[in-house]
Parts: C-alpha cells; structure tokens; sequence
C-alpha cells in the first residue's frame, strides 16, 4: 500500500520559519509555520497557506541561492508518513487507510478549510488538526489556518520545536546546512 506523505522544512529566509508540507495527489499543499509545530494541544500554531510544491521537493535540503525567492539555508525538519481522518460525528474520527481515498479526503478538506490527520514522522506523530480561519488576525488577507495537536499518547507538554535543530535526515543543524554553499 502506498502511504501520503509529509515533510517539514525548517527555513531560515526573511526570518525563522516552519513549512509544513503534505502529499496530496502528485503536489504538496504547504503552510508556513512561523513557531513550528507542537506537540502540546494547549498552543494552537499559526500556518499561513503559501504556493503548493512538488513532490519531490520533499527530498531538498541545502541552501537556496542569494537572489532566488526565500533565499537562505532549508532544513528537513521531519518527515514521515500521515493517515487522514475523517470526522463521523463530534469528537469522533475514522482513519481513511486508502490510498486513493485519504488522497480525495484531503483535497476536498484542504479546499474546504478544514483537514485532520495522525502523524508519523521521525519527531512529530500523533493526531492533529488544521483549521482555515476568517479573519485572524484581525486585518489579514492572507490564507491563515491554525494547527492544533490532539490529546493523544503523544502529547508533550510545553514541546517546542526550535528545541529540535537538527535535520531528521541528515543529522545536520541549520547552521551546518548554512556552511555547506
């Protein structure tokens, strides 16, 4: 069977960021996590929807050249594997093994705003869920969603990412990528 998958670049252009990047047919939706991801369900992250990628860009680390857009060293984060979920009644969930089928979940939820799934990542796993939001923060036109972890057995209280700088591949910190031009 084959499995959706996930990456998270962590990226330092214009500033810090996460890039949070799901399998979703032959492209991958992606959303700007300024904080990075949590493991901790009491903090709800930012995610800011930007420009879908390749699939295939989920294989890149390294630096992108002074001059190109978002200039500047490219991390993997994480990456791993995800199950969607579908919601069957409030608070109750089934996970949507098929391939085929987990692929229609997500498009469908990512168009209507809306999207949960169960991570299982090198440093992320567990059940999580992103919300597009109206007007948040207040003024913004921008596609903003929030991302929000679920009570699960893979909860970590006051987890936060930036405590984790090193690539899920390679072993390398954001600076040692930086020095590699």
């Amino acid at each position: 069977m084959s499995k959706l998958l996930f990456v998270i670049h962590k990226h330092h252009a214009t500033a810090l960021h996460y890039d949070f990047r799901i399998q979703v047919g032959k492209s991958m939706p992606s959303w700007a996590v300024p904080k990075g991801p949590t493991l901790d369900p009491q903090f709800k992250r930012l995610a800011t929807k930007v420009e879908d990628h390749d699939l295939e860009y989920r294989d890149f680390e390294g630096n992108l050249a002074e001059g190109s857009r978002g200039a500047g060293p490219v991390m993997i984060w994480d990456e791993g594997y995800y199950i969607p979920e579908k919601e069957t009644a409030p608070g109750e969930r089934v996970l949507i093994t098929d391939f085929e089928e987990g692929n229609q979940v997500m498009e469908e939820g990512v168009e209507k705003g809306e999207i949960k799934f169960i991570l299982h990542g090198k440093k992320l796993k567990g059940s999580f869920a992103m919300f597009r939001t109206k007007g948040f923060p207040p003024g913004s036109t921008k596609d903003n969603w929030l991302m929000i972890k679920h009570k699960d057995e893979f909860v970590v209280e006051d987890y936060d990412a930036k405590s984790e700088d090193f690539s899920a591949r390679s072993g390398k910190s954001l600076e040692e990528i930086r020095a590699l031009e």
